[in-house]
């Protein structure tokens, strides 16, 4: 006998764009390698689709079958996730004109990244230098989630919204590197329970700006299977974070980046960006350099370098047989930093050197613009899955340490001495 799918949970979930948004889309640009998908107005979008896959893969294989569908057709229906605006409508029709607010989202953020090496150095001769447009921080989205179920499926429901709410609950690309971490506005969401022989389900409005009668369930924000570092640091001095551009000030600036602030309708001014990448792949390098210390293994031992792929994940690659070896995701999650106002900047003047003659090139003159030290803590976000432990968890923990005692600078011209920072570093709250 079948199952009386007699009920619909449906919710509409409002959420807020934590990190920036790296939702890419197949489309060809003359002005960015990557850039997002937007729907028929030319405004940012998520897909059902990604919504679904990310919220699948948190479940075990017989819940998501049954709910998520294997042989036979999904339970869930998602839509995609629309932009907005300014009084939290989304647009669900064709606009003639844009109105300023919504113009906030014809010109995104564009991060700008190089393919590394296995050596560690940029890969130059295969043009190595590319860049992604991504979803500024602080975007709205709005979406719908119905579960269609029987009389016995609440329980299926409060896990969808538990995983919804979940602190490690993340969309789009780049999740390890900083991106797609996003806040539900509980506040803003609401959803209903319907029999679908009754009129209020018979008529009621397919619209996303329908406001249904019970309020979200709170954001938890809570996740066992992870452990939550803070690092609670200053700079010494000086230390830059490179945008890859220039200003009328100097060639080398910081990298910045502006907010959507819904409250005043419009964006906020400039921030300083500590990109999660710059400091996944510092901890990265210092964890494996501990790691093998842990191991004992020294260049005498001419054993080769272990990695930690079990932390930080490895892509794929050719086997020795020809057959191609299955990446491995990383089990961290860091997310960037933003400085709540523009900081305080120094710009240095610089020479470049002529290797052979150790004298200064002519016409070698360039700036280089850096961040200053103030009294405002940056906070630094880092999730690791309690799965890690032994070696790998103490090479982690000793990296982060020494991050935290000036031992592992961070950002660019480290050489130079920059990016040399102090603080402390917190455990789930306490002190590590």
């Amino acid at each position: 006998m079948g199952n009386n799918y007699n009920k619909r949970y449906i919710a509409n979930i409002v959420f807020e764009a934590a990190t920036p948004l790296k939702v890419g889309s197949s489309d060809l640009d003359m002005l960015q390698d990557a850039p997002v998908q937007k729907d028929w107005n030319e405004l940012p979008m998520i897909l059902g689709t990604s919504i679904a896959g990310v919220l699948r893969k948190e479940f075990d294989k017989t819940f998501a079958n049954d709910i998520f569908g294997d042989e036979k057709g999904s339970r869930v229906i998602i839509s995609n996730a629309l932009l907005c605006d300014k009084d939290m409508q989304v647009i669900e029709s064709l606009l003639l004109e844009k109105n300023d607010f919504l113009k906030i989202f014809e010109n995104l953020p564009q991060r700008e990244h190089t393919k590394i090496t296995a050596k560690g150095v940029a890969d130059s001769e295969n043009n190595g230098k590319f860049d992604e447009e991504v979803v500024h921080k602080g975007t709205r989205f709005k979406f719908r989630l119905e579960l269609i179920a029987d009389d016995n499926d609440q329980v299926k429901w409060d896990e969808l919204i538990k995983v919804i709410n979940s602190k490690v609950f993340r969309l789009g690309g780049g999740t390890t590197k900083g991106f797609g971490d996003i806040k539900i506005l509980n506040e803003l969401s609401s959803y209903d329970v319907f029999d679908i022989a009754s009129k209020e389900y018979q008529e009621k409005s397919s619209s996303l700006n329908t406001t249904y009668s019970k309020p979200f369930p709170r954001d938890e924000r809570q996740n066992i299977n992870y452990t939550v570092y803070t690092l609670k640091i200053l700079p010494d001095d000086f230390f830059m974070f490179g945008s890859g551009f220039g200003d009328d000030d100097a060639d080398m600036t910081p990298v910045y980046e502006e907010e959507v602030d819904y409250q005043n309708k419009k964006l906020t001014s400039k921030k300083v960006l500590i990109p999660a990448s710059s400091i996944k792949g510092a901890i990265a390098h210092r964890t494996t350099y501990h790691f093998n210390k842990l191991k004992g293994n020294t260049i005498e031992a001419n054993n080769g370098v272990l990695s930690v792929d079990s932390i930080f994940g490895h892509k794929k690659e050719l086997a020795s047989d020809n057959e191609t070896e299955l990446g491995q995701k990383g089990k961290i999650l860091i997310s960037d930093c933003f400085k709540n106002d523009g900081g305080l900047t120094k710009t240095f003047d610089h020479v470049a050197i002529d290797r052979f003659t150790g004298g200064g090139i002519d016409g070698a003159l360039f700036q280089e613009k850096t961040v200053s030290k103030d009294n405002d803590e940056y906070e630094i976000e880092i999730l690791l899955e309690k799965s890690i432990q032994g070696d790998e968890l103490e090479a982690f923990e000793t990296t982060l340490k020494d991050i935290a005692i000036g031992m592992l600078s961070l950002g660019g011209a480290t050489t130079k001495g920059h990016g040399v920072f102090s603080g402390t570093v917190l455990k789930d709250g306490e002190k590590l």
